[in-house]
Parts: structure tokens; C-alpha cells; sequence
């Protein structure tokens, strides 16, 4: 840093007045003649209104990096916007989805003890049909029996009477023949 510092200390000191020979207001001193160009130069430049218009571009160059930036900002909000609105929307989307599964769940829950309770109701109902026709063949078994029994007594009964005809005790047969019948149907 020292260094730095002394260096440019030897700068500022070695002017181009030091380098200058003569007097310094001469027109054969070339500083002088350097210093009255570049006043004449600043002369032109003030009177053509130069720093006004490059004062004037930069503050359009200003504007426009201002309203680029403005409109960058604008942009970038809208941007947050849209993104939290795309959360907003996967988060309601992801609720709705994980609504629809607990819903398909619960239907496939009630339509799974649906079916089972038709499936007992469909069972209960063959058992009754199958208990009813087992009722009904019973039944049917039981009058072909006593039909059966009732023929095969009319039959006894008839060889009885035929027999008891033919021997001439026709009235005593009969009685006989009733009781005989009565005592085989029960």
C-alpha cells in the first residue's frame, strides 16, 4: 500500500508543468497551448449544449433501465402469482383426488357388505325354498304312503268281504271289514 502511495505521489508532482521550459503563458509552451485547446474544447462542447444531451440520453438510458426493471418486477410478481396459484391448485387437486379415493372406499366398502347381505338374503332363501321343497316331498311321501295304505286296505277289505260272501255272513263281514280299516289307517 506504501508503495502504491508513493507512486502516486512522484505522478502528481511530475506535472507537465515541470516538463515545461520557458515561461508558461507563451504560446511556444506546449502546456499552455494544451490547456487553452482543451478550454476552447469545453467552450464548444457547453456552447453546442453537449452535456445537456448526453444528460438528456442518460436520463432516457435511466428511464428506460427504470421501466425495464419496473416491468421486471412486475413480471416477477406476476410470476409468484401464478406459481402460488399452481400450488393452490396441486394442493386443492391432490384434496380432491385423496377425497375421491376415500370415496371410492367407502363405496366399495358398502357395496361389498351390500352384496354380502344379498348374498346371505339369497342363501336364506334357497335354505326356506330348499326347506319347503324338502317340507313338500314329505308331505307327498307321506299321502302316497297313506294312499298306498288306504288301497291296500280297500283291497284287504275287498278280498275279506268277497270271502265273507261267498261263506254268507254278509253283515258280520262288513263290520269286521270297517273296524279292520280303522285299525290300520291310525
Amino acid at each position: 500500500m506504501k508503495r502504491f502511495a508513493t507512486i502516486a505521489a512522484a505522478m502528481l508532482m511530475a506535472g507537465p508543468a515541470a516538463a515545461a521550459s520557458g515561461p508558461f503563458f507563451s504560446l511556444r509552451n506546449t502546456d499552455f497551448i494544451v490547456l487553452i485547446s482543451f478550454l476552447v474544447f469545453v467552450g464548444v462542447l457547453i456552447y453546442f449544449k453537449v452535456p445537456g444531451l448526453i444528460g438528456s440520453l442518460l436520463d432516457k438510458r435511466a428511464q428506460g433501465i427504470r421501466g425495464d426493471l419496473d416491468e421486471a418486477r412486475r413480471l416477477r410478481e406476476e410470476a409468484q402469482e401464478i406459481y402460488a396459484s399452481y400450488e393452490r391448485r396441486q394442493r386443492e387437486v391432490k384434496g380432491q383426488a385423496e377425497q375421491i379415493v376415500a370415496n371410492a372406499k367407502r363405496e366399495a366398502e358398502a357395496q361389498a357388505e351390500k352384496a354380502q347381505a344379498d348374498l346371505k338374503t339369497s342363501i336364506e332363501r334357497r335354505l326356506q325354498a330348499a326347506s319347503d321343497q324338502i317340507a313338500s316331498a314329505e308331505n307327498d311321501a307321506v299321502r302316497a304312503v297313506r294312499d298306498r295304505a288306504v288301497q291296500t286296505a280297500v283291497s284287504a277289505a275287498s278280498e275279506l268281504l268277497s270271502q265273507q260272501v261267498k261263506a254268507g255272513t254278509r253283515s258280520a263281514g262288513i263290520d269286521d271289514a270297517i273296524e279292520d280299516v280303522a285299525r290300520r289307517l291310525n
